[in-house]
């Protein structure tokens, strides 16, 4: 297995993480990660951050706040009819 390198490992991070990339893609970024303490700081972080904004996405917005927002929302769509 050959090291793809950090510019290919850096570009296709997202996609890595996201297991949208062919099985030896995935096999030569894995193994760069696993050996460039750099590219693995930087696959960490940006893991770390779709897994906040993942947890995020899941929250209900308290109830007020949603009211409100429908509320702008429908006064929007009626000031267009």
């Amino acid at each position: 297995m050959t090291d793809c390198g950090c510019e290919k490992a850096r570009k296709d991070l997202e996609e890595y993480l996201r297991n949208e990339v062919c099985k030896t893609e995935h096999s030569e970024i894995r193994a760069h990660i696993e050996h460039c303490p750099e590219c693995a700081g930087e696959a960490l972080v940006a893991r770390t951050l779709t897994e906040v904004v993942a947890r995020a996405c899941k929250e209900t917005a308290p109830e007020e706040l949603r009211l409100q927002v429908l509320t702008r929302l429908r006064e929007a769509h009626a000031g267009h009819h």
